[in-house]
């Protein structure tokens, strides 16, 4: 069987589909999938998570019109730019980040919460969904260091 190593290290909305986009669609595949989460990536496992998008650092976000990145930065704009995203994905019929995640644990994806981060960042497994396991770094190596693929995301 095929393997797939993800590690997802991004807590925002437009960061968090990749990871369970790819997961997913790998374990329809047939794959064994896992995805390791660290540092921001750990957003994406909370029980409600509030992600946000922000265009800042991320240039090569389309806009619907040209602004100076000063603009951007204006209180406010982090929220409306969120609502945009969510507007345009629900008229697309993308699926929301919810749905992607139970897929995904559906088609049998191990996700992996980085305990140092965990401790790191005081953060209670109370906090995450179901299903979740917790481990450092080395025993996600054990698995990736097998994978046919490994991607950092």
């Amino acid at each position: 069987m095929k393997k797939l190593a993800i590690i997802a290290t991004k807590g925002t909305l437009d960061w968090g589909y990749p990871p369970f986009i790819l997961a997913s669609t790998a374990a329809a595949l047939g794959y064994d999938v896992q995805i390791f989460f660290t540092f921001y990536g750990l957003q994406l496992l909370k029980k409600e998570p509030d992600l946000q998008v922000t265009s800042l650092g991320n240039p090569g976000m389309p806009m619907p019109m040209p602004m100076p990145v000063l603009l951007q930065a204006l209180p406010g704009m982090q929220g409306m730019m969120t609502a945009m995203m969510k507007k345009k994905m629900a008229d697309k019929g993308v699926a929301d980040l919810k749905e992607l995640r139970d897929l995904c644990q559906e088609a049998d994806v191990k996700f992996i919460a980085c305990q140092m981060t965990v401790d790191l960042f005081e953060m209670d497994h109370k906090e995450f969904i179901d299903g979740v396991e917790y481990a450092g770094a080395a025993a996600f190596f054990e698995f990736a260091g097998e994978s046919d693929i490994c991607l950092f995301i």
